[in-house]
């Protein structure tokens, strides 16, 4: 089955949720272009369960997403952050980011001290055992998440990452998205 989709074809079809909620609307509103639901929905359904499903390897390490990518951020930087740069690179709220890197000190995987020239500021980095966290659980985490993206037909992982990197740099430049 194509899923490539012409200006004059009929758009692939997947049995899936948004395939559902698709028909759904043409049914009651024929005259609405249903399209972009058709990738925007079918990429917020992904992340809903992706999200939902906790990511295994990372739940057996009693991490949260988030918090892995407050420890994955730190240690592929390889330099101390501070709490706002920790906030734009993972794209979370400063009173987030707050919570968790408390939460992350507490259990000793991340240091904190101030700034030597700002003592307002405080400068993050792992410990070693959040190196050693981080650096048992990536491996496990990226096996997981290849797992998850074995189903796609013909090894088509490369399109859809590209696709998805065209789609992210749109928004990023739309919408202020972008990292610093």
């Amino acid at each position: 089955m194509s899923t490539e989709q012409g200006a004059d074809t009929e758009p692939h079809t997947v049995a899936d949720t948004v395939s559902s909620v698709v028909r759904q609307w043409q049914a009651v509103r024929p005259d609405v272009d249903t399209g972009p639901m058709e990738i925007i929905g079918r990429i917020n359904r992904c992340a809903a369960l992706l999200q939902q499903a906790e990511d295994a390897p990372l739940r057996r390490a009693g991490l949260t997403r988030p918090e892995f990518d407050l420890l994955g951020t730190l240690r592929r930087t390889g330099r101390e952050l501070t709490p706002g740069d920790l906030a734009r690179e993972t794209f979370a709220s400063g009173a987030a980011v707050t919570k968790r890197l408390k939460l992350l000190q507490e259990r000793g995987f991340v240091a904190r001290r101030s700034d030597t020239r700002d003592r307002r500021v405080s400068q993050l980095s792992l410990t070693e055992e959040g190196r050693t966290l981080v650096d048992d659980v990536l491996p496990q985490q990226l096996a997981y998440e290849a797992s998850v993206l074995a189903g796609l037909a013909g090894g088509r992982e490369g399109e859809l990452a590209a696709l998805l990197g065209e789609l992210l740099l749109q928004l990023e430049g739309r919408l202020g998205g972008g990292r610093v």
